[in-house]
């Protein structure tokens, strides 16, 4: 299956975008009668027949129409401090699309090596991983913010913050024990120097749970994919 993306696609027809319809005809070398499927990210998967394949415009017409394709059991939101290699940090948004992401926050914390990002780099990259694992829902990527706003933000649902210093609240839960039935939830993972004792102690006082990903010491890349796919794989069993 050949997966295209475009935002503003109605049915019954449709121009694709330049980027996607150059794509579909001169790179796929799709001409009039091909099939190809078409998302706009928010659940809805189309398949359509090329009409007119023109290399600015290809116009196509939808022949059929799935709502919530694949539509995950929960929902789940990652607030990760961006590594000091960008290439890492888009390591994890591609996998994390891959696995399952709801929404991505970047977050800036008091040992964060890295304080911006590029969001339009960022996009493409979950943009290509959306296409490449034929995902009908596009993740979110919010802006960068502040650790103590992300742990002030109002959220329906349960809320984590994984560290490797001692617990601030009690004894840390490992992530898969402490998920339990909740469908939404939040999960904060640190920069390279994890995040400061007062800021562990801070979450912690606003409702975080503070929880372990295992007895291996990760790297923020690592351990952000890690509770990835744990909430997947306990979610979808």
């Amino acid at each position: 299956m050949q997966l295209f993306y475009d935002s503003e696609i109605t049915p019954p027809s449709h121009i694709l975008g330049e980027e996607e319809s150059r794509h579909c005809v001169r790179v796929l070398r799709l001409g009039a009668g091909d099939e190809l499927h078409v998302t706009d990210g928010r659940g809805n998967l189309y398949r359509c027949r090329i009409v007119e394949p023109d290399v600015r415009r290809c116009r196509i017409e939808v022949v059929e129409h799935t709502p919530e394709f694949e539509k995950m059991p929960y929902r789940l939101t990652m607030a990760v401090a961006p590594t000091k290699n960008i290439d890492r940090f888009e390591w994890f948004l591609e996998k994390a699309t891959e696995v399952g992401v709801s929404e991505i926050i970047p977050v800036e914390s008091a040992h964060s090596e890295r304080r911006t990002i590029k969001p339009e780099r960022e996009e493409k990259v979950i943009m290509a991983a959306v296409k490449q694992s034929l995902k009908a829902y596009r993740p979110e990527l919010r802006p960068m913010m502040r650790f103590r706003d992300v742990v002030s933000m109002p959220f329906e649902g349960r809320r984590f913050i994984a560290h490797c210093d001692e617990p601030a609240g009690g004894a840390k839960v490992f992530l898969p024990s402490a998920v339990g039935s909740c469908e939404n939830i939040l999960i904060l993972i640190g920069p390279e120097g994890d995040f400061s004792p007062e800021e562990i102690k801070f979450a912690a006082a606003n409702g975080f749970e503070e929880i372990t990903l295992g007895p291996q010491r990760l790297r923020t890349e690592t351990a952000a994919v890690v509770a990835t796919v744990m909430v997947a794989t306990l979610k979808n069993a």
